[in-house]
């Protein structure tokens, strides 16, 4: 992405988050979640805090981060402190106006209690919940690049780790394959620590890769992803190491059969929990219902998990440029499971699948 293109991104996003303030006659924000940092300013740090008004940003963060802030922000005053946030606003030298807003969803309670204490009066602070979430949902072309090209470095991953498998191998030993080759072919890092679930541990949604090596005559589940400039990406592909039993083909048949369904029944406007109840009720039929446990999917943009929330309590409507997966499962504990997981745009016409890798049954 050209450098540009970025700062056209946080130009557009703090004239929203401005005119969301102004709607809401808040005349300071303090922004505390590292990623809605990065959407903000450019700053990819792991130590910062951003003090939005209606008039200018500052971006605090400290020494170790001097010569990369120079660098990458180019939407807020860098402000390098030993002193740290609190100090820097008991100096009065940034003015906070009457109402100050917090990020209720992702400020610490300590932290909140310390700025309120530190204000005594002098400001009204109150607290925001979801502030960002609705600029968020909703992706523009340069974000979606990054996100393409998030899915794609994955899909590489996945094609170079399958040949891998093999009896002689451990859960550990494909998860740390993954991350190496993220990193290898230009991701940054991976979104989330990666699933590697074989044999009986493929019957927990989110089991941590062990030791153990993975059984031929059984399933695997790979559930992974990547960040790319911010952006992450998700997908879950089950195969088989050999043959497995034929119960287990006719699940795997089901999931397939459920998670193309959900892909051609999403449309604009209708709830996340209306989606949901389509692919659930499928697989209900079918006799699996008590198998099918979590959510049909969530957002993935600047986290890999945010809204919106495509599950029975998902009360978002869908909207055209929203990004989200969709990933049914089916798990028998005790014997296996199976999940396929693709992410998709939202577009005028349904949803497009990021990921192009076959969800046909592979054994190898």
């Amino acid at each position: 992405m050209r450098m540009d293109e970025g700062k056209t991104l946080r130009e557009e996003s703090r004239r929203m988050v401005l005119g969301k303030m102004m709607s809401m006659s808040l005349d300071a924000l303090v922004v505390t979640d590292l990623p809605v940092i990065r959407w903000l300013t450019g700053f990819s740090g792991s130590s910062a805090r951003l003090l939005v008004t209606r008039r200018k940003s500052w971006l605090f963060t400290d020494f170790r981060y001097m010569e990369q802030a120079a660098g990458e922000v180019d939407a807020a005053e860098v402000v390098i402190t030993a002193r740290g946030f609190m100090a820097e606003i008991d100096s009065g030298l940034y003015p906070l106006g009457e109402t100050v807003a917090l990020q209720a969803d992702s400020v610490t309670w300590h932290e909140a209690a310390r700025l309120v204490a530190l204000l005594d009066g002098k400001q009204r602070v109150i607290p925001v919940d979801t502030f960002f979430e609705e600029f968020r949902m909703l992706k523009n072309r340069i974000e979606l690049q990054k996100m393409r090209r998030a899915a794609e470095i994955s899909e590489k991953v996945l094609e170079e780790v399958l040949p891998l498998i093999s009896p002689s191998v451990t859960e550990l030993d494909i998860a740390a394959e993954i991350s190496y080759l993220h990193r290898k072919f230009g991701a940054e890092k991976d979104s989330f620590d990666p699933i590697v679930a074989g044999g009986l541990r493929s019957s927990m949604p989110h089991a941590k890769p062990t030791r153990e090596k993975i059984v031929a005559g059984s399933f695997v589940i790979l559930d992974f992803g990547c960040i790319v400039d911010g952006y992450a990406s998700d997908q879950t592909r089950t195969i088989a190491l050999g043959r497995v039993p034929d119960e287990a083909r006719q699940v795997y048949r089901i999931v397939q059969e459920a998670q193309s369904l959900g892909i051609r029944s999403v449309r604009c406007g209708m709830s996340g929990s209306e989606l949901d109840a389509v692919v659930r009720g499928f697989i209900a039929d079918r006799g699996f219902g008590a198998g099918f446990g979590h959510g049909l999917g969530h957002g993935v943009g600047l986290d890999v998990h945010e809204a919106p929330r495509i599950s029975q309590t998902g009360t978002h409507l869908l909207r055209e440029n929203m990004v989200f997966t969709i990933e049914p499962g089916v798990y028998l504990p005790g014997r296996f499971g199976v999940r396929i997981e693709d992410t998709v745009l939202l577009g005028p016409e349904g949803a497009v699948p990021f990921q192009r890798f076959s969800k046909e049954l592979l054994e190898l």
